[in-house]
């Protein structure tokens, strides 16, 4: 009944998600197209980059949707764990997105700094300014929502660093109309890259890290082994093995030692209650045998 529940209360988060996501697209679509526009006729590469960057906030947000409902489908056929992982490719999708966008306004925005084009900072500034509205609202959107998940928080990632952007471009549009100064535009364009590749790169590496099925962050494995052995009757434990299936999903396995005069059912009990206490690891797979006895050591010295 409590499996029950847990998978309903699941069902319903991940709605709710969905409904966020879908709102946050929504808001950015529409920006979208009123920045693209604005930006050709201000000839703003710090508005057009923004716009290059929204539509990838679009392409993430839309594959995070797809990712959410093929997470919800349940485990069949040769799909053991359903299709739990997808939410860690469109992670990696979007901070690959970043890089590569990052990589592209880099390169742009140096070209400009050379060769500075006037733009009209008075429309680059009242867009920025919406700008600013319209991602508060998305950012909003998805600050509450689960972003265990690498899948929303690369959704996230990606809203938070175009609300600087727009912040940036703001005050780069200030200081044109201040000063003047045209370099202010590819300036602050550099500065966006800079936050688009630092986004970027941590969720590359995040996502790398499940598919490499390394120990999730805060689960070291030698603290765990320890934990094992320190457990009344346990002799040995190896082949120990911790890994997330995605997010939010950890899971372990190991082969357990004991000695011979200890209840191994009842030791194993013990133990998973230990990993479900001190390290929240539900989803665990233990192999508990008896410590061989010199009888059976000798037993399989003749075997051989």
């Amino acid at each position: 009944m409590t499996h029950d529940h847990a998978g309903h209360s699941h069902a319903i988060d991940a709605e709710a998600d969905r409904g966020r996501l879908a709102g946050a697209l929504g808001l950015i679509l529409a920006f979208m197209a009123v920045e693209v526009t604005v930006g050709v006729i201000a000839h703003s590469l710090a508005l057009l980059s923004d716009a290059g960057h929204m539509l990838t906030d679009a392409g993430g947000i839309a594959l995070s949707l797809v990712a959410l409902r093929l997470a919800a489908r349940p485990a069949a056929g040769a799909m053991t764990f359903g299709f739990r992982r997808v939410e860690i490719l469109s992670a990696q999708a979007n901070g690959v997105t970043l890089l590569i966008l990052a990589a592209f306004i880099s390169y742009e925005a140096i070209r400009r700094l050379f060769d500075p084009p006037h733009v009209r900072a008075g429309l680059i500034l009242g867009v920025a300014l919406v700008g600013v509205v319209v991602n508060l609202a998305a950012v909003w959107m998805l600050a509450s929502a689960n972003r265990r998940s690498l899948n929303v928080e690369g959704s996230f990632q990606h809203l938070l660093t175009d609300l600087y952007g727009f912040v940036g471009t703001a005050i780069a549009a200030g200081v044109i109309l201040a000063t003047g100064f045209q370099r202010a535009d590819p300036i602050v364009s550099l500065l966006i890259a800079a936050l688009m590749l630092r986004a970027g790169v941590s969720l590359v590496k995040a996502s790398a890290r499940v598919f490499l099925e390394a120990a999730p962050e805060g689960l070291d494995p030698e603290t765990i082994g320890a934990a094992f052995v320190a457990q009344a009757g346990v002799v040995e434990v190896h082949d120990l093995h911790v890994w997330e299936v995605t997010s939010g999903f950890p899971a372990l396995s190991a082969h357990v030692l004991v000695g011979a005069e200890n209840d191994c059912h009842l030791v194993r009990r013990a133990l998973e209650a230990m990993l479900r206490e001190r390290f929240a690891l539900d989803h665990t797979t233990l192999q508990v045998d008896h410590e061989p006895t010199g009888e059976l050591l000798e037993i399989a010295g003749m075997g051989s």
